[in-house]
């Protein structure tokens, strides 16, 4: 008779090592977690124009060293 039924998995050690370890879910559980992920949003016309250069120009005072390192919010001044 055959060692494995219709319904099995096999999953190499190897692999399972390689990842650092397998999770398996059932389908309403991943759902679940998939929902409670923080949503992304896309910004269109002025807005995103808007955000990207201030994300440029926070990334221009980063590389220059225009920023300081904090532990927490009451560090700022």
């Amino acid at each position: 008779m055959n060692k494995f039924s219709k319904n099995s998995i096999v999953i190499s050690k190897d692999a399972v090592r390689k990842k650092g370890g397998v999770v398996i879910l059932d389908l309403k559980e991943y759902q679940r977690l998939c929902e409670r992920i923080a949503p992304n949003y896309y910004l269109k016309g002025k807005t995103a124009g808007k955000l990207d250069r201030l994300v440029e120009k926070g990334l221009e005072e980063y590389k220059k060293g225009n920023c300081k390192g904090i532990k927490s919010l009451a560090d700022l001044d």
